[in-house]
């Protein structure tokens, strides 16, 4: 039996193994392995923590990716209706200038019309005494000019009375 080698390696294996529960090595390897796996559950949940920050990022920038989509639509269309309101509105404007401006030609057409037509009479009358001044002047005697005169009085005080 002490001759056997494989007895001695089986004494060799056993006091390895008794120096080993000895020095508490098991503990030392569960302890180990027990760190290793806490490290790895943290890494984890730090992880799934990192993953729903993300998807909770993700989200967030969706949501505000739809609202600023929401609201650009609604500023186009506020400009559209704006534009369109001012479009209206200059048409109107425009309008509303051309009449104006047609109206003070037609008023200034007026005047001018006014103003020839009495330069044309005052012409005329200037015209029509100055003809009758001739006139009078080499025609007319006392005694006619009395008959005119008369003639005169007389178809006043008709018109008058």
């Amino acid at each position: 039996m002490f001759s056997n080698p494989e007895f001695w390696v089986g004494v060799a294996f056993l006091a390895f193994v008794a120096l080993l529960l000895y020095y508490g090595v098991p503990a030392l390897i569960g302890k180990s392995l027990d760190d290793r796996a806490a490290a790895i559950r943290k890494d984890l949940e730090d992880t799934r923590r990192l993953k729903d920050e993300a998807q909770a990022l993700l989200n967030d920038y969706r949501r505000r990716k739809e609202e600023a989509a929401k609201e650009a639509d609604a500023i186009i269309a506020q400009a559209r209706s704006e534009a369109m309101a001012l479009a209206a509105e200059t048409r109107g404007g425009i309008k509303e200038m051309l009449e104006r401006r047609t109206k003070i030609a037609e008023e200034k057409i007026a005047r001018a019309e006014a103003q020839a037509v009495g330069e044309v009479r005052s012409a005329a009358i200037d015209a029509a005494v100055a003809a009758s001044e001739r006139l009078i002047s080499t025609k007319l005697d006392a005694a006619n000019a009395n008959t005119l005169i008369d003639q005169g009085i007389k178809e006043l005080k008709k018109k008058l009375g």
